[in-house]
């Protein structure tokens, strides 16, 4: 069945003579974190001993679509936060993560929807990474149009938090060029499963989310949807 899905698959598919033969110009490499001007709230530390064993993680995770209207704590938005991107070693300037990255690029930036989580004002923030700490960028009720531009799934306003996931795309393309459309989606993946399994856990529900419209969800985040596009986003709460 010809179509848009299998021109990209051929387009972007590396044969034994398309690959190699050029080289990077480290000159031109885009910045590997974006920073707002906006208020800055330091995340808690994490916690790195102890908890439910993975392998119970793994067995018990399930998406959960039905969450009760209980906060959760910012401690445990942290821990949640730490297991999708948090930094687990430092060479030169590339902070390696909880979860791995073509390259070690990094292309994918973490919003957050926030409906109700303690000490958090409802709003829309932004994980700097480099400082461990959110950017508020504005504050409001996010959680109904970002589930309106998720296809109407009504969860998204009722969950705890939405995790969104944005690629800038220029930071896989410097070096894969059009490789780089098909590992943003799998990094995103990656980022994705981490996020489950912390929340199962932590007891909390989860599920993940690949449709949106994409126009309505990029100018809620506030992203161009050219060099930086939602590509995941995901609701978590306490289950119902």
């Amino acid at each position: 069945m010809q179509g848009i899905g299998t021109d990209f698959q051929e387009l972007t598919s590396y044969t034994r003579r398309n690959v190699g033969g050029r080289s990077l110009d480290w000159s031109k490499k885009p910045p590997t974190f974006k920073r707002y001007e906006a208020p800055r709230i330091p995340l808690a530390t994490p916690e790195i001993e102890g908890g439910m064993p993975v392998w119970k993680a793994m067995q018990r995770r399930r998406s959960h679509r039905d969450f009760s209207e209980d906060s959760i704590s910012s401690e445990t938005l942290s821990q949640l936060i730490w297991a999708t991107q948090g930094v687990t070693a430092v060479a030169g300037d590339t902070l390696f993560r909880t979860a791995p990255s073509a390259g070690g690029l990094f292309p994918i930036e973490t919003y957050l929807v926030i409906n109700r989580v303690e000490k958090l004002e409802s709003g829309l923030y932004h994980l700097f990474l480099p400082e461990w700490e959110l950017e508020f960028l504005s504050p409001g009720n996010y959680g109904v149009p970002l589930a309106q531009a998720a296809l109407d799934q009504g969860m998204m306003a009722q969950a705890a938090v939405d995790f969104v996931w944005t690629a800038v795309i220029p930071r896989s393309a410097w070096k894969y060029e059009q490789r780089a459309y098909r590992y943003i989606y799998l990094d995103a993946a990656h980022i994705c499963q981490n996020l489950y399994l912390a929340c199962e856990a932590f007891g909390l529900g989860c599920c993940a989310v690949g449709a949106f419209f994409d126009s309505e969800a990029n100018q809620l985040i506030g992203v161009d949807g050219n060099e930086e596009t939602v590509i995941y986003m995901a609701a978590i709460g306490k289950k119902q």
